[in-house]
């Protein structure tokens, strides 16, 4: 299931995590991380609160090999919706080859549904009969995702109590199918709103008031429209102490929540009081007042602990990071030490967690959510993204920026440090895992380890164990060579292929010696895979430490000295640079060396510089920028890889293309090709503030479907990802209106009008009945792909497009973990079994040229 680790797996991180002091409580875990669950209900009057219901346990096996995530139960309901659901039915066989069938549950005095079967991959089962058609709130929690007559939802899988969708009844018999979260209990309510339209106060990004400061700053709070129709041209005012400011809201679609930005506005003296009323006013084009909300905000001194925000450019949304500022008001050119959170924990938590620096401001980005995306993804661009401006904002020195984090967070520092080497002086990873991959496999290593007796303990033979283990290898060699296309679109986040890239700073490595949630052996590993190569680091493990044993856990004094004795040099004073990486999309380059593509997408490419021998080497690079006034007046010729060049000091940068086996001085590479700005992945859509354009020209079921699909995406983004992406009719999208935005397109030639303008010529063509990928086609209702292709009017923007050739290809597009943690290629054609069986449903896959040709791309076919 999406964003969620197997049973097992999620069985054995439960069973560390109880044994630690950081988490050896019982209840709710976000409610110890500074987020309490929303238990309130100010959005309309409860109409039926979910009694009874049916669930069923999980059938995961923890030794799945495919990089595709499945749900074959949610695929058999999704695809035949018209299939009854009742009590006693055997839906698969466990891992113990036990038969799994639905059992009647009922809820507990706290009116939720609580039993181990609801965690992880189970499910909870719900009907509602309806006396007639109506508009309702569906509120629930505790879930990761569900169908609500046939139609996908995103759900509330951290149990934070935020969810709510508003849908239209049926009249007679409504289904609700819910897939489980991170905790074995859910919750599930219908309201009546109390407007169609109103401001819901669950889940805001707020900042604080600075007392020292006038200039107008940013919030963000969701909207529901709870009516058929589009909600457009409305304003948000925003008054504290008689001063107004006005905001236009963006437009939101029907039967849909979201979040938008406005602007808060300044009272004439905030010196006195820590925390200040504002009220929301919702308005129409007529003036007509929509609804009315007061917030407080919290109000903070720039000199002391605060929170900041600002408009992403992924996509357009409000987010925060917090500061723990200098105690030197009067500090002249600060270090940053940008420090990022583990999962659970807010970034306001983060930053209480250090004291004040005299000689530097601390700065913690959200990740875009407490869990959000472990620093990768969207994570790692929610870093950047703060680092860049923050450093504007508190002029630090970018020779002494410092990273570091705890947990999640030491992972981040690991990505961060290994994909951006040239941006920090130093890193410090606290209690951090390198690998994600590696983290969560090390937990089903074990199980492969146990003794015989060990695994009866658990219920298992060791022959059942093997077979699980069988089961999961790939069929044949297409399946193999299709699962390393998926493999190797997830190198960005393979750390250890990496990791002579720390080679760039110095590493301060902190673990407790007793750590159960980051097992200690894991740092471990990495001081030995460091002690290889690398000359500056420091291991020091805290005795009798756990995974949390006080601030010190991060605000360690030694970690601060030392950074404080280390500085990124002028690139024209380095001797040696080794630069890698996994995709120039993520990372591009170090100091005056860039790689702009790479000759096999993705797979590692690497450059190596030696200033005393006037040379570097290469491997998988197929252009190359050399910044030459940044490299140094003393290189006047180069020997590159065998061949020798002459540098004209009269030039910026040069740009070198490898043709036919030999390095040749070439021009400024066109935009339209790949490069840094433009590199492909499927993920990469969902940035440059992408707009989603649904199809409407096809039949009721496919427009529906395809509304659905979208709506879904601005769900699951805005729950993950603290997102609000913007949704819009295809007969409403203008290229011009939309510039140098990111689109991402739903439906195919035959039902969404944008696709001419935006695909015309790109070499996949998906209409009814019939795939076509240059001269190959595909023909019939089945099948469903996902692929990313060039804006030909942009010069950096892109378009993704979820796409079907039929109804049952629209279904198969249901998957959407190129929204999680999986690693999807430029593109991927499929039908349903994808969902059942992974790989096995995968009919081509693979990456476009460098000039976004698949003749010179690099794909395979099952």
């Amino acid at each position: 299931m999406k964003k969620i680790f197997n049973l097992l797996v999620f069985t054995y991180l439960m069973l560390f995590l109880v044994n630690t002091e950081a988490q050896d409580r019982k209840g709710n875990i976000v409610q110890y991380f500074g987020k309490e669950k929303v238990e309130d209900i100010n959005e309309g009057d409860v109409i039926h609160v979910f009694t009874d219901g049916l669930s069923i346990g999980g059938s995961g096996s923890p030794f799945g090999n495919s990089t595709i995530s499945t749900n074959k139960l949610f695929a058999k309901y999704l695809q035949n919706d018209s299939e009854e659901i009742f009590e006693g039915k055997v839906e698969y066989q466990d891992m113990r080859d036990k038969d799994v069938s639905w059992e009647n549950i009922t809820v507990n005095e706290k009116n939720e549904f609580s039993d181990r079967n609801l965690r992880g991959s189970g499910y909870l089962y719900l009907t509602y009969d309806s006396p007639n058609e109506v508009t309702v709130l569906f509120e629930a929690s505790g879930h990761t995702d569900i169908l609500i007559n046939g139609m996908p939802h995103e759900g509330d899988h951290y149990d934070y109590g935020w969810s709510l969708v508003p849908i239209k009844l049926n009249k007679g018999k409504n289904t609700f199918l819910l897939s489980g979260g991170r905790f074995p209990q859910m919750r599930a309510r219908l309201l009546s709103p109390h407007n169609p339209v109103q401001f819901t106060k669950r889940d805001m990004t707020l900042p604080d008031l600075i007392i020292e400061e006038d200039n107008p700053i940013y919030g963000a709070i969701r909207i529901i429209n709870a009516k058929n129709d589009w909600l457009k041209n409305t304003t948000i005012t925003c008054e504290i102490n008689g001063k107004e400011i006005t905001t236009n809201v963006p437009s939101i679609s029907p039967m849909n929540i979201r979040k938008v930005p406005f602007k808060i506005s300044y009272p004439i003296s905030v010196n006195d009081v820590e925390k200040i009323d504002a009220v929301l006013t919702l308005k129409n084009k007529e003036n007509k007042i929509l609804s009315v909300d007061t917030i407080t905000v919290n109000v903070k001194s720039k000199f002391k602990h605060h929170k900041r925000t600002f408009i992403s450019s992924i996509d357009g949304s409000v987010q925060y990071y917090s500061i723990a500022p200098s105690s030197n008001p009067d500090i002249e050119n600060p270090a940053m030490f940008l420090s990022v959170h583990g999962a659970s924990v807010e970034a306001v938590n983060q930053a209480n967690a250090y004291d004040q620096k005299d000689w530097g401001h601390l700065v913690a980005p959200t990740n875009r959510r407490p869990y959000g995306y472990a620093w990768e993804n969207w994570g790692r661009l929610d870093a950047i993204e703060v680092l860049n401006h923050s450093e504007k904002l508190l002029g630090t020195d970018p020779s002494r920026t410092y990273l570091t984090g705890h947990s999640m967070g030491g992972h981040g520092t690991w990505q961060l440090g290994v994909n951006y080497p040239d941006r920090f002086a130093a890193i410090a990873p606290c209690a951090g895992y390198a690998d994600l991959l590696g983290y969560t496999r090390s937990f089903t290593s074990r199980i492969n380890e146990m003794t015989d007796a060990q695994l009866k303990r658990w219920g298992f033979e060791r022959k059942q164990l093997l077979a699980m283990i069988e089961s999961s290898k790939l069929k044949d060699e297409s399946e193999i060579m299709i699962d390393s296309l998926f493999r190797r679109s997830g190198n960005p986040s393979r750390t250890l292929k990496l990791k002579r890239n720390y080679l760039h700073h110095g590493v301060f490595i902190l673990h407790g010696e007793k750590d159960n949630v980051v097992p200690t052996r894991l740092a471990r590993e990495m001081r030995e895979e460091l002690g290889k190569f690398h000359n500056d680091f420091t291991y020091y493990e805290y005795p009798d430490g756990t995974h949390w044993y006080g601030d010190h856990s991060v605000d360690w004094p030694p970690i601060f000295n030392f950074f404080k004795d280390r500085e990124i040099k002028k690139s024209s004073e380095i001797k040696k640079i080794e630069y890698y990486t996994g995709s120039p999309g993520v990372s591009s380059g170090s100091h005056f060396l860039g790689i702009l593509q790479q000759k096999i997408p993705l797979e590692i490419s690497s450059v190596n510089f030696i200033r005393e021998e006037k040379s570097l080497t290469t491997n998988n690079v197929e252009l190359l920028s050399i910044d030459l006034p940044e490299m140094g007046s003393d290189i006047d010729t180069l020997r590159l890889d065998d061949q020798e060049f002459v540098l004209n000091s009269t030039e910026e940068v040069i740009y070198l293309k490898k043709i036919d086996g030999k390095w040749k001085n070439t021009s400024s590479p066109s935009f339209k090709e790949k490069g840094p700005h433009r590199n492909g992945g499927i993920k990469d859509a969902f940035t440059n503030n992408v707009v989603l354009v649904y199809a409407t020209m096809g039949n009721e079921e496919e427009n529906s479907w395809y509304y659905n699909r979208a709506r879904y995406d601005a769900e699951t983004f805005g729950y993950l990802g603290n997102g609000s992406f913007e949704i819009v009719k295809d007969t409403d999208f203008d290229l011009n209106k939309f510039k140098d935005r990111n689109v991402v397109l739903y439906g195919n030639s035959d039902n969404n009008s944008a696709w001419d303008a935006l695909l015309e010529n790109c070499p996949i063509q998906v209409s009814n009945n019939s795939v076509k990928m240059d001269n190959t086609k595909l023909e019939g209702q089945k099948w469903g792909a996902f692929f990313i292709y060039p804006r030909h009017d942009s010069e950096k923007a892109s378009v993704g497009v979820v796409t079907a050739s039929g109804q049952e290809g629209m279904k198969a597009a249901f998957a959407n973990d190129y929204l999680g943690r999986d690693a999807f290629p430029d593109f991927v054609v499929f039908d349903q079994s994808m969902m059942v069986d992974g790989i096995s449903g995968i009919k081509c896959t693979g990456f476009f040229g460098n000039d976004w040709t698949l003749t010179n791309g690099d794909l395979v076919w099952k």
